[in-house]
């Protein structure tokens, strides 16, 4: 490594005190309260010494937690008021370095060809382990739901399912166990802008993430070395480098609280936030001695895009949801410009999820079955190391795909992509998506927003609607194209003002539906209406929450 970036680790990038345990407040200790309701098993789970490390991680490193997320609102107002993310000049240095690279592979997390995710519900934990995926990504993100008795009863599950005793009996009497091999668990935890409300450090909520990192790693992190494995993640919705040091610290702490060796936790960071597509290396260089690699969180992405844009109207502007596919210029430079940097810096390039689900329907299957194929083709052939599917019906396929392309190779990262070469201007081409804005397309985004929004309400964070499984990813697309296409005075097709009272007549029209469809379900219909009221904040109100799981989770749950 070459003396100028070494001076770059000491100064800019990594300052003497990063690469040490944060001292925090020595000696102290927070009162950790715990606010919830009883669950069940909850004592396994929320032990005095659990509680202690979730305390010893909150006073060290919640007060850095909420400087970054100040400096986001800061960053989205520099962008808003016309300044477009760029490549970091301060950071050249560490781009420029050829020499760096991350940690060769962990055990479990060589071959990544199939990765299926979901949340941590018990028969889907079990499914989701017998599906013959390489990695389960254990979900306590997008695709679950905040509810005290998923945080605490996902934590119970990932418990069990570490030690293989998970097992499940439905009320009509089948039996799940697991099978004779599974998945690799990979955990996902809350993003940074989330709070547990119903754990209290010094009467202040604790952070989601903390939460839930520090509850899986210090319950069976040494369970999981014992079985050859070790405690791995996939960190959400990074917005910079600097969100990535402090993940890196955190696992500096906790290793050595633990008496774990440094480099024992591995972390793929999903790139899906715009900003975060202009830190790649940045991101990777952070967490270079836990890093796994980087993962195209394509829905997110697309949600970033619109959230820091939609304010800017004309070619930020985008068409209807489903004319936004991979193909198109801006998704296609992010893409490929994930691929090159991570092989050239020896780390795995995951691909995005599928969203399609199985139908029932033969023809429609066969044309579900060959959109994923054909995605999926497009990954591998791009260099990806593996990608996501969201249904265990898709594992065989996705399969069969990388297996073609990688035949016995573990991973493809020997592949560098030095043909790839991405400007800026590239990954912020929005104006050349092709398609409309279309009438069915604002029917389906105000649908698909009340449907998820309903049963995220009742405790489901993944939901099939309409051949597709959604999660809070894709309702967070949903309403902000509806809060952006209303600033914007966007039309559709055939020129009618998409204007508040032309949402507020679908809002209308699609409760009504699932209404009727509610029936004499007296909670289902209070949660429909609980979904209305809410989606009419996020999305039609003056203000744009940043994030739509923020006011549903401070007012209904």
């Amino acid at each position: 490594m070459t003396s100028e970036l070494m001076t770059q680790d000491t100064t800019t990038h990594e300052p003497e005190a990063a690469v040490r345990p944060q001292p925090g407040h020595p000696g102290r200790t927070p009162q950790v309260e715990i606010a919830g309701p009883p669950v069940s098993r909850q004592d396994e789970i929320l032990t005095p010494d659990a509680l202690r490390f979730l305390g010893d991680l909150h006073v060290r490193f919640a007060g850095r937690r909420a400087d970054l997320l100040r400096e986001r609102q800061d960053r989205r107002e520099r962008i808003a008021a016309g300044q477009d993310p760029d490549f970091l000049r301060e950071t050249r240095p560490v781009r420029d370095e050829p020499s760096w690279r991350v940690a060769p592979p962990a055990p479990g997390l060589t071959d990544r060809r199939v990765e299926i995710t979901g949340p941590t519900e018990r028969k889907m934990t079990i499914n989701a382990l017998n599906s013959g995926a390489k990695v389960w990504l254990a979900d306590l993100e997008d695709a679950n739901t905040p509810h005290w008795e998923n945080v605490v009863g996902g934590q119970v599950n990932l418990h069990d399912a570490v030690r293989r005793t998970i097992d499940y009996t439905s009320p009509e009497g089948k039996r799940y166990e697991l099978g004779e091999t599974t998945p690799t668990i990979v955990v996902r935890p809350r993003g940074w802008h989330l709070t547990e409300k119903h754990l209290r450090a010094d009467r202040e909520p604790m952070v989601g993430a903390l939460v839930d990192f520090g509850l899986y790693f210090f319950h069976n992190a040494h369970e999981l070395i014992r079985r050859g494995v070790g405690p791995y993640f996939y960190l959400p919705k990074l917005e910079s480098h600097l969100e990535a040091r402090l993940w890196n610290d955190i696992f500096l702490y906790a290793q050595e609280a633990l008496g774990l060796p440094r480099g024992t936790i591995r972390a793929t960071v999903l790139i899906e936030t715009i900003t975060a597509a202009f830190e790649m290396e940045e991101i990777l260089f952070e967490l270079r001695e836990h890093s796994a690699g980087l993962n195209a969180g394509r829905w997110d992405y697309i949600f970033s895009l619109i959230k820091n844009f939609r304010t800017r109207g004309g070619r930020f502007v985008l068409p209807d949801r489903g004319a936004v596919t991979m193909t198109v210029p801006f998704m296609r430079a992010y893409t490929e410009l994930l691929v090159r940097t991570c092989h050239r810096r020896g780390a795995h390039a995951i691909g995005g999820m599928s969203a399609f689900i199985p139908s029932k329907d033969p023809e429609a299957n066969a044309e579900v079955f060959e959109k994923v194929r054909e995605d999926k083709s497009r990954e591998a052939r791009d260099g990806f190391d593996g990608s996501w599917v969201a249904h265990p019906g898709m594992v065989e396929a996705v399969r069969e795909v990388f297996d073609e392309v990688l035949g016995e190779r573990p991973n493809q990262v020997e592949r560098q992509r030095d043909d790839v070469h991405v400007r800026a201007a590239d990954l912020l081409r929005i104006e050349a998506t092709p398609g409309r804005i279309t009438e069915a397309g604002l029917r389906t985004n105000v649908a698909v927003a009340l449907r998820y929004l309903e049963a995220w309400l009742g405790g489901r964070g993944a939901v099939g609607i309409f051949g597709l499984m959604e999660d809070a990813a894709t309702a967070e697309i949903s309403r902000s194209q509806i809060w952006q296409w209303i600033d914007s005075e966007a039309a559709i097709e055939d020129g009618t003002l998409i204007t508040h009272q032309l949402v507020a007549d679908v809002v209308a029209e699609e409760t009504d539906r699932l209404l009727a469809e509610a029936g004499d379900d007296a909670s289902r219909s209070a949660r429909v209406e609980q979904a209305r009221e809410l989606f009419e904040q996020v999305a039609l109100g003056p203000d744009y929450p940043t994030f739509l799981t923020v006011p549903a989770y401070a007012y209904h749950v």
